[in-house]
């Protein structure tokens, strides 16, 4: 089952309230997500860090062939 861009946002919302956060459907199936999320808590974390604090947030709708979600393409920093 596809995931949908607000739904992607709510989980990143969730563990990050105050993040800026983009998503782009980039194929238009619902499969392959971009996101930026941009948050004060990714200062001093290398982007590993980062991004697996991301997918933490997805809370396992990437997991498998049987995950929700197919594709992220993440961008994380901290703001400038």
């Amino acid at each position: 089952m596809a995931m949908e861009a607000h739904e992607i946002e709510a989980l990143i919302r969730a563990a990050f309230p105050d993040a800026r956060i983009t998503i782009t459907d980039l194929a238009g199936d619902g499969n392959h997500f971009a996101a930026e999320v941009i948050d004060e808590s990714f200062r001093g974390q290398n982007r590993v860090q980062q991004q697996r604090a991301v997918y933490a947030a997805l809370k396992g709708r990437m997991d498998g062939n049987a995950g929700e979600l197919h594709a992220l393409a993440l961008t994380t920093k901290a703001p400038d």
